[in-house]
């Protein structure tokens, strides 16, 4: 019997990959607001494109993973916005928040 791990480590992968997107929305949005987002849009469209470039099945499945996690993240972003705002999550004081 020959086992093929190729499933078991993309699904683990992807799901590290999502998981790791949870924290980086919610750190970016607390950082930098959503003026962040065009680093997830550059992100997502370069990891899809390298997707298609690479021939390696494993390695195109996880940019392409990363890709749409990172266009994903750009919507999420803005939610996170409204979060904020619902006070669900904390909002970070500037300066100007202090004065």
């Amino acid at each position: 019997m020959e086992l093929h791990f190729t499933g078991i480590i993309i699904g683990v992968a992807t799901f590290l990959i999502i998981g790791i997107f949870h924290p980086l929305v919610i750190k970016g949005e607390y950082y930098f607001g959503v003026k962040c987002w065009w680093v997830f849009a550059l992100v997502g469209v370069g990891s899809v494109v390298a997707s298609l470039l690479i021939e390696n099945i494993i390695l195109s499945t996880l940019l392409a993973v990363l890709g749409a996690s990172s266009l994903w993240a750009i919507g999420e972003l803005f939610e996170q916005r409204e979060r904020v705002r619902k006070g669900w999550f904390p909002k970070r004081e500037t300066h100007k928040d202090k004065e």
